[in-house]
């Protein structure tokens, strides 16, 4: 039998300078080419994701916390176009220290032995001096005795929204700026399985072991809350960035409701090694991680060229 997508003519794109992000997106759906028609597949599957779903998860390493993605990520929190955040410990760690002191920008190929000398740290093309973390620490003793205070024990998404809280009432000039601040805010979840592996968990520990040993951070009380939202959900969907633990927390859940009805995942990993970054989302079904009649798609790219097209026609 003939395949009737077959008749479907390949367009050229054409851009001028009135062209909006939308209407290259959907100029896209028309090209049938390679990362352009995926990428235009995802916006019609994120359109639908915030308007049907009533559980809307993203997922991202932090690694891109300390470039100009964060803004777009910031935007979606303070838009409420997601219900949770399922991260590694370094989002906390880039978004309050950037909240505090500015990154810089740098090049690959810059010498690292005289970076460190000028103590500079470096994250691909981007440059962390080490005076952004000095205010890390400083602001999270002060953020840690206010909690110790108030009681003993703390989901880390709790302990999220009260450095965000912190930021509000010392009225940090570039707040508005921070993921964790519209967290508080929006009173949307920060989920980090992995709390202790950065400088804003290493604060936590340190503060532990000091003299409040009854100070307990737990990870049951993060999952219990996780735990609580996808299995009252109706619609379950997630906007995945990258592999690691945070893509595997999100689908890990969802195979316990049968899966994830929508998803969406960018990744630069291969699939040949076996990685969960390399796993195509076809193969979380499975695992029962992914519904067979799911909306899904893996868009092979960066992130921080990716992200900014596919939710700025969604905001568009």
């Amino acid at each position: 039998m003939k395949n009737e997508r077959n008749k479907e003519k390949v367009a050229d794109l054409n851009i001028n300078n009135s062209t909006t992000i939308m209407e290259l997106i959907n100029q896209m759906k028309k090209t049938g080419g390679f990362t352009s028609k995926k990428l235009a597949v995802a916006s019609d599957i994120l359109t639908e994701m915030t308007e049907k779903c009533d559980l809307r998860i993203l997922s991202f390493p932090s690694c891109i916390i300390s470039t100009g993605t964060r803004g777009i990520i910031k935007e979606m929190v303070k838009q409420k176009k997601i219900d949770a955040i399922i991260t590694t410990v370094g989002t906390a760690d880039h978004d309050l220290a950037r909240t505090w002191k500015d990154y810089y920008a740098g090049n690959f190929e810059d010498d690292d032995v005289e970076l460190r000398k000028r103590g500079l740290n470096r994250e691909g093309n981007v440059l962390v001096p080490n005076e952004s973390y000095w205010f890390l620490e400083k602001n999270m003793k002060t953020i840690l005795e206010e909690c110790y205070q108030e009681k003993k024990v703390w989901a880390p998404y709790e302990l999220i929204w009260k450095c965000g809280e912190f930021l509000n009432k010392e009225n940090f000039p570039k707040k508005e700026e921070s993921i964790v601040y519209w967290c508080w805010k929006n009173q949307i979840p920060m989920f980090i399985p992995g709390a202790l592996d950065g400088a804003w968990g290493y604060q936590i520990w340190l503060f532990w072991q000091y003299k409040h040993t009854d100070f307990n951070l737990s990870l049951f009380l993060d999952d219990q809350k996780l735990s609580d939202m996808v299995y009252n959900s109706k619609k379950s969907s997630a906007l995945m960035i990258g592999g690691g633990i945070s893509k595997h927390h999100t689908i890990w859940w969802q195979q316990f409701r049968g899966g994830l009805d929508y998803a969406v995942y960018i990744t630069t990993a291969v699939e040949w090694d076996g990685s969960l970054s390399g796993a195509r989302l076809k193969e979380a079904i499975s695992w029962g991680k992914l519904k067979p009649s799911a909306k899904h798609v893996t868009i092979e790219g960066d992130a921080t060229v990716l992200l900014p097209l596919l939710v700025g026609s969604i905001l568009e």
